[in-house]
């Protein structure tokens, strides 16, 4: 009896993946480490239905036709722009490409999902939200019904949409803390982004703009009290947003093979600690009595709650760090947001303005000192 129950549960989780299928075609812009590693994965594993990969070498092309024989290689964008049967691209091309290619997609009509960064300004990203407004989906809709899914697509409308690839918003443990952090009376937080040496881009788009995203995501738009450049491409700098101020250390000046993403925030409750994506817990603070800590007159084994951690042991999806580091739920959550008509990103292009504002600050200050 219970094998047959297990069996049967098997069989409907199995049947309810395989009946997700998408009436849409998409491309994709861009053929690089980070894609390969991240982004096309999750697409096969959704089975999306990629007509045509985007690249600027015709020797690239002619490797990708053999590579992926169901998929169109072309050095031509204006080849997909114009087929009216791709409905989304996404665009993973070198960062000096991302805005010219973003202006392009969204003045076709159809929708997209641009890596970060999207652009190098805050003047370029005004412009392509200016466009998202002209070509893109209105600012409020509807709720989806509970009852959606993308194999009724069909009959909606295609409303292009516009996000951007910051996956950490998207992270498991970042969405059991950012709802733990709305009740919570927030009193600071100390964010530690440490990496080896970024020979190979500008590392405050780059790679700064996740953990300042992050911040802003969880905290709310911030302004700097302080900032000190510690090395080339490497700071110290103190925040305040509405209900909380904090530290961050952002730097290039350790090592890749051990590098550091930490976050621990103090509330009025206790410290939360998230380590990675990988791990987040929760250590209630002391009780006291007439202000005396309780630990200090007896002591008591310390309580911490794990929040969230990452099973290494049994290889599922949710067990996969494409899953727990966000990459898997934002561009399910894109395509969704296509197939359905409506838009459910967390990383609409207009709600990273906040990112770009604080990035451009840095960049202005030691620009000026230099």
């Amino acid at each position: 009896m219970i094998q047959q129950l297990i069996d049967r549960y098997k069989r409907l989780r199995t049947e309810r993946f395989l009946a997700q299928t998408y009436h849409h075609s998409y491309a994709f812009v861009g053929m690089g480490q980070h894609s390969l590693t991240n982004l096309y994965p999750v697409i096969h594993y959704l089975g999306v239905p990629l007509k045509y990969i985007c690249v600027t070498s015709e020797r690239k092309a002619r490797l990708i036709e053999r590579k992926f024989p169901h998929v169109k290689a072309t050095t031509s964008l204006s080849t997909i722009l114009t087929d009216n049967d791709v409905k989304g691209i996404f665009v993973a091309a070198a960062p000096s490409a991302h805005f010219s290619i973003a202006s392009q997609v969204l003045k076709s009509g159809k929708s997209l999902f641009i890596e970060k960064p999207p652009c190098q300004t805050l003047q370029e990203l005004d412009a392509l939200i200016e466009q998202q407004q002209l070509y893109g989906i209105p600012e409020h809709r509807s709720p989806i019904p509970e009852q959606s899914s993308p194999t009724r697509s069909h009959s909606r409308s295609h409303l292009p949409v516009a996000m951007v690839g910051l996956q950490k918003r998207y992270a498991p443990a970042v969405q059991i803390l950012q709802k733990r952090l709305c009740k919570e009376h927030l009193i600071s937080y100390d964010l530690h982004y440490l990496t080896g040496a970024y020979p190979e881009g500008n590392a405050l788009l780059d790679l700064y703009i996740h953990p300042l995203d992050l911040v802003t995501y969880l905290f709310g738009k911030p302004e700097i009290i302080a900032c000190q450049q510690i090395a080339s491409a490497s700071y110290i700098l103190m925040l305040r947003h509405t209900h909380i101020v904090g530290t961050l250390e952002l730097s290039t000046l350790y090592s890749w093979t051990s590098a550091e993403e930490s976050l621990k925030v103090c509330t009025s409750k206790g410290i939360y600690r998230l380590s990675q994506m990988e791990l987040l817990t929760f250590e209630p603070k002391s009780s006291s009595l007439l202000g005396i800590p309780y630990e200090k007159v007896h002591k008591h084994n310390k309580t911490i709650e794990q929040l969230y951690t990452r099973n290494t042991f049994t290889p599922t999806l949710p067990n996969n760090q494409i899953y727990s580091q966000g990459y898997y739920s934002e561009i399910h959550s894109f395509i969704t947001s296509i197939e359905l008509g409506h838009s459910n990103t967390l990383t609409n292009i207009t709600t990273i303005k906040p990112t770009y504002e604080v990035l451009m600050r840095i960049k202005d200050l030691f620009a000026k000192s230099s």
